[in-house]
């Protein structure tokens, strides 16, 4: 699947310096529990009104809590026409599982 991203391959991707856009489509107590460092919160319900704020040819990471609502994101961007979407497979807890213990699970 092309629009996935694993935690470890997305750590690996950070690591060497790629510039991706992470977007958190998580609610703002969600947000505040629990982030990637450099991640910018658009919740779900607002990323229709917020396509602006998206460079349209950026590489999106799109992040929730389990990877369900970042999936009807990136379903939603490629449907938008942005070309580069990959969805967090697991979300922030698959993250703090596998790659960062120090995120808060909740």
């Amino acid at each position: 699947m092309g629009f996935a991203i694993s935690p470890k391959e997305l750590k690996a991707r950070l690591d060497k310096g790629d510039k991706l856009v992470l977007v958190d489509v998580r609610e703002d107590w969600e947000y505040s529990l629990a982030k990637i460092e450099g991640s910018v919160l658009i919740p779900l319900g607002t990323l229709p009104q917020s396509l602006a704020q998206l460079t349209h040819n950026s590489e999106i990471i799109a992040i929730c809590h389990h990877g369900m609502r970042s999936a009807d994101a990136t379903n939603f961007l490629l449907q938008q026409g942005f070309p580069n979407v990959k969805n967090l497979v697991g979300g922030i807890d698959a993250w703090s599982t596998q790659v960062d213990g120090t995120v808060p699970r909740y």
